[in-house]
C-alpha cells in the first residue's frame, strides 16, 4: 500500500521469496521545464508501494491519467531512472542492475502493450517480430529455432504458417495473439499487461482473457493486469489496487475489494459497472469537481477536492494506510481508528455500512 511521505523518507523493503515483486514508495517525476529552467514536476507516480506474489495476478485500476501505465513502465526500468523508492524483482533492486545484469533480467520481466498494432513493426514477418528477441537472446539453438517459434504461436491460438505474414493481415484478436506469443517467447515470469484487451471486442476479450489464463497456469506467470474495465479485472486478478492521482488508495484481494469497497473513489468507481439486468436500477455515485492537476495535487488528502465525506483534517492531512481486514487496506481518515481485533470488528462493519 502506499503512503505519502517526503522523498527519501521510507524503510527500505525486507525480502520475502514469496513474493516475485516487491515495490516500496515507489515515485517517478517527470520535471516541467521552462526553456532550460526546471519549474516543477508532474508526479505520475508518487509513493505507490505493494508486494506481488509468484504465480497470481494484480490488478490496477483507476481513472485515465492516475498513472497505472506510468507505474508499469517505471516497474519494468522503461525509464532511466525513477525518482524515489524500491522496485526488487526476486529479492534484487531493478535500477542498481548493471547493463549487463539488466540484459539478463529483461527475458524475465516482458510486457503486452495497449494497441497490438503500433506494437508490431509493419516491416517484419510475424516470425520475426516473435522470434527476434529469442534469437538476440540465443535462447534455443539455431537448429530448433523455427520448431520452438512455431511451439509458441501454437500455444497462443495461432497457426505455422503464420509466420510468414505480416501485422496488417491479421485482425485486432490476432495481432494481440502475437503479442502475447512474442512476450511468451522469452520464457518470463513476470507480465505486465497493459490493457491488453482495451481495443478489442467484447468476444474476443473473452478469448484473450481466458488465453492469458490459460498461460499463467501453464507457465506459472505473475500478471500486473492494468485495464479500466473493473469486470475484467475481476475475473483475471487475484488482488486489485485502486490508484487515485499517483497514489494507491486501496489495495487488497479481489473478492474483498468487490464485496466491501471502503474508499469514496473506489465506491464512485465500483458504482460505474454495468449491471446486465434492465430490473435493477444501478445507484451510481457521480464524483463531483474534476481530477486536480499531478503538477500541483492538493495538499492534505489528495482526494479531498471530490470527497463527500471531506473534513478540515482531510483538506492539510495526508491519510496514512489502515489495513481494516486482513490484507484489505485503505488510505482513507474515515478509518484512522480501525483496528482489526476481534472487539473492534463490529463497529467497523457498523461504521461502513453507514458509509454506504
Amino acid at each position: 500500500m502506499a503512503e505519502n511521505k517526503t522523498k527519501g523518507d521510507f524503510i527500505p523493503a525486507v525480502v520475502d521469496p514469496q513474493y516475485i515483486l516487491q515495490v516500496n514508495a515507489l515515485r517517478k517525476y517527470f520535471p516541467i521545464k521552462n526553456g532550460i529552467r526546471v519549474t516543477g514536476n508532474v508526479k505520475a507516480v508518487d509513493g505507490v508501494t505493494f508486494n506481488l506474489k509468484r504465480g497470481s495476478a494484480m490488478g490496477l485500476v483507476g481513472e485515465s491519467g492516475c498513472g497505472k501505465t506510468t507505474t508499469g513502465r517505471t516497474i519494468l526500468r522503461l525509464y532511466d531512472s525513477k525518482t524515489d523508492g524500491q522496485v526488487l524483482f526476486n529479492g534484487e533492486e531493478v535500477y542498481d542492475l548493471s547493463r549487463k545484469e539488466l540484459r539478463a533480467l529483461r527475458t524475465k520481466m516482458q510486457i503486452i502493450f495497449q494497441d497490438p498494432f503500433s506494437s508490431l513493426s509493419p516491416r517484419m514477418p510475424v516470425g520475426e517480430i516473435i522470434g527476434e528477441a529469442v534469437r538476440e537472446h540465443k535462447l534455443v539453438p539455431k537448429a530448433e529455432f523455427n520448431d520452438y517459434i512455431d511451439s509458441v504461436m501454437d500455444q497462443c491460438g495461432l497457426q505455422p504458417f503464420h509466420r510468414q505474414r505480416y501485422p496488417h493481415e491479421f485482425s485486432g484478436g490476432q495481432r494481440q495473439r502475437i503479442c502475447i506469443a512474442r512476450a511468451l517467447a522469452l520464457n518470463p515470469e513476470f507480465i505486465v499487461c497493459d490493457e491488453p484487451v482495451s481495443a478489442l471486442d467484447v468476444s474476443i476479450q473473452a478469448q484473450i482473457i481466458n488465453l492469458l489464463k490459460d498461460l499463467q497456469k501453464t507457465h506459472h506467470l505473475t500478471y500486473l493486469f492494468i485495464s479500466h474495465d473493473l469486470s475484467v479485472v475481476e475475473h483475471i486478478s487475484d488482488t486489485v489496487g485502486v490508484m487515485y492521482l499517483g497514489s494507491l488508495v486501496e489495495y487488497g484481494e479481489t473478492g474483498d475489494i468487490f464485496r466491501n469497497p471502503l474508499h469514496p473513489y473506489t465506491k464512485a468507481l465500483f458504482s460505474a459497472i454495468p449491471i446486465p439486468d434492465p430490473t435493477v436500477k444501478m445507484n451510481r455515485i457521480v464524483l463531483e469537481g474534476s481530477i486536480p492537476s499531478p503538477a500541483n495535487p492538493p495538499q492534505g488528502c489528495k482526494f479531498h477536492t471530490r470527497c463527500k465525506y471531506c473534513t478540515e483534517r482531510c483538506k492539510t492531512e495526508v491519510p496514512q494506510q489502515r489495513e481494516t481486514e486482513p490484507g484489505h487496506y485503505v488510505v482513507c481518515h474515515l478509518y484512522d481508528d480501525v483496528r482489526t481485533q476481534p472487539a473492534q470488528k463490529e463497529t467497523d462493519n457498523e461504521r461502513t455500512q453507514a458509509l454506504v
